[in-house]
Formats: structure tokens, sequence, C-alpha cells
């Protein structure tokens, strides 16, 4: 299936034959066609591309009996041929998916649903992402505006007692005009902070000192649930701090971090590592890691690696800790919340 807001495209292929002539659907007349496809056959697979359409087409496919997959995103036109469109994508997707029933499993790469309760707690947290990003930029046009006028001003020019002395020295049309961004920045603000302060009061007592409450809950609800993982590989993968190589023959070369996988869970992993350099400095991992990030003359760029690499372990260390493979003392953590 290809996905779109008013539309679903659908090629449908029977008992591993060859790609049907695509249809065009209705969500409410797919349905309908999807719940007649069940009727005639054993079982029924589809499957769509992970999206802006989010997973409640999903749900509603497995509610009816529709063995459906969500797949990543991916170009469906390998080739290059240059003709890519709707009816292409769905019947590239239904030839994967028929590899995929047959038992090849390496034809797509299947992406995990949250369930709704995961979802509407990543939603809180990915807005109060967005709801920065907003203010950034509108502080950003206002700084804009300013230097059109000859004023070069840094970041957080709108705050009240900056404005108050920058105020005074600009002309009468030039304020008028930044008072609408003010404004607009005061009420983002707000909701920021409020968000912030329910992510902060939602977070864990109990968890290593570094880990503040913001960064806990946006690393638990990025991940969602822990016991997914299968193995450290599977969790070091997910972060995208994995190094790539490329290799062919006898020429070997190192990459640099693949990125691959969640970037929001990244930054705060990467956001936590610096942190464990102040608080944590008697763990076991920065006992490891601290010949280079201690060491004065260790350049830039080691340390950047040093703090990926403590990045990347520390999710591994987090997935032991919340699948009740380690206890934070054999970790060498130090824990907040914890009397005694």
């Amino acid at each position: 299936m290809d996905v779109h807001a008013d539309s679903i495209v659908v090629v449908r292929i029977i008992e591993h034959s060859a790609p049907q002539p695509a249809q065009k659907f209705t969500k409410e007349k797919f349905m309908q066609w999807a719940q007649q496809q069940l009727t005639q056959a054993e079982s029924v697979h589809s499957c769509y591309e992970a999206g802006p359409f989010g997973y409640g087409l999903h749900r509603d496919l497995l509610k009816i009996g529709v063995k459906n997959i969500v797949v990543q995103a991916v170009c469906l036109d390998e080739r290059h041929t240059g003709v890519n469109h709707d009816k292409s994508d769905a019947k590239e997707l239904a030839m994967r998916l028929d590899r995929y029933v047959a038992g090849n499993t390496h034809a797509v790469a299947i992406v995990r649903p949250p369930t709704p309760a995961e979802e509407q707690e990543r939603a809180a947290s990915r807005q109060r992402e967005q709801l920065k990003r907003e203010a950034k930029r509108v502080a950003a046009q206002g700084r804009g505006l300013l230097l059109t006028q000859g004023w070069r001003e840094k970041k957080g020019w709108w705050q009240q007692k900056r404005w108050q002395k920058l105020q005074v020295k600009l002309s009468a049309w030039l304020v008028e005009r930044l008072e609408v961004f003010r404004r607009l920045l005061a009420a983002i603000t707000a909701e920021l902070n409020i968000a912030t302060a329910a992510l902060e009061k939602a977070a864990p007592a109990v968890r290593p000192v570094g880990l503040g409450g913001l960064t806990s809950e946006v690393i638990e609800r990025e991940v969602g649930d822990w016991s997914r993982f299968k193995n450290r590989r599977q969790v070091a993968s997910y972060t995208g701090l994995c190094g790539g190589i490329s290799s062919s023959g006898n020429t070997r070369q190192l990459l640099p971090i693949t990125k691959h996988g969640n970037a929001r869970l990244r930054t705060a992993l990467i956001e936590l590592a610096w942190r464990l350099v102040l608080w944590q400095r008697d763990c076991k991992l920065m006992k490891r890691w601290w010949p280079v990030l201690g060491n004065p003359k260790a350049t830039k760029g080691a340390k950047k690696k040093a703090i990926v690499a403590v990045a990347r372990q520390m999710a591994v260390d987090l997935w032991r800790w919340r699948t009740g493979k380690v206890k934070p003392e054999e970790l060498g953590w130090v824990m907040m919340g914890v009397q005694g």
C-alpha cells in the first residue's frame, strides 16, 4: 500500500503470482475491500511505509485480521529509472512483501509500532522539543530584523532585562515590530516551561546521578519498551552511535558513526555522556575512558570519539539495568533517590 492523506493505492499479489494492476481507494472503501479479501483467502498480508500517517491504519488492519507490518521508508526506485509514482511504489512494496511472506526476512526492514500509550507519552516529549525549536526560530527572526537595521544582538535579546535597555535605543516602528516577536516568544516559552516541568515531574526518583529528569524521560519515551531489544548490538544499533565501515576486498575504511536510528535518543545520550564526566567519575564506564576524557593533552577529536563511545555503552548499560540484567552497584553508579 502507498498511503496518502485522502487515498490508498494498493497492489495485490495472489499466491506469489505476478502483481495485479494498482487500485486506488479512500480509506473507508479500502477497509471494506480488505475485509472482502479475508473471506477469499486463508491469510491476508499487507504493508506500508512508516511516515506522517502514523500507525492508525496498522492497528485498524490488525483488528479485522489482516497481518499488516509497517516497514522502513526507502527509495523504491533502486535502479534509478526516473519513473517513480504511487503505482510503482505500491508495486515494489507488494513484491518485497511477497518475498518477506515467503521467508526472506531481509526483504523489508520492519518498524516496531509503539503502543497507543507509548505513542501518547512520546508525543509529549516531542512536542516540547518542537516548542524549543519554535522559540529559537522566532528569536532568530527578531535578531534578523535587528541586523537589517544595524543592530547585532545575541540570544535572549527579547528577555525583559535586556529588552528594557535595548528598546530605548531603537526607533518606534522597530520596537513595534519586535514586540510582536516578544509576545510570541513569551507564549511559547510559557508552554515550554510547563512541558519541561511535567516531564521532569514524571521522571522516576531512583536513577543514576547525572541523568536528569528531563533527559531520563526523553530516553525512556523514545525507547518505549527496553525489553524489545534482544541483545546489546540491537541497542547500540538503535542509537545510531555505531561506527560505519566501508570494506571491499583488501580495502577497509572506518567511517563516522552511522546516525542510523533514533536521532532524539542519540542527542539525549550524548548530553548524558558529558554529564557523566562530572557526576559518575568512579563508575566502571568512566574509569575505562578517563585516560582520554581526563587527559588535558588529549585532542578535541579524541574526546569527542570517547564521548560517543560512552554514550553508546551507556545506552547498553541502561538497557541492562532497566531489564534487570544488572544492578547499579555492579556498574559502579552513584544513584539518587536511594535511602541509606
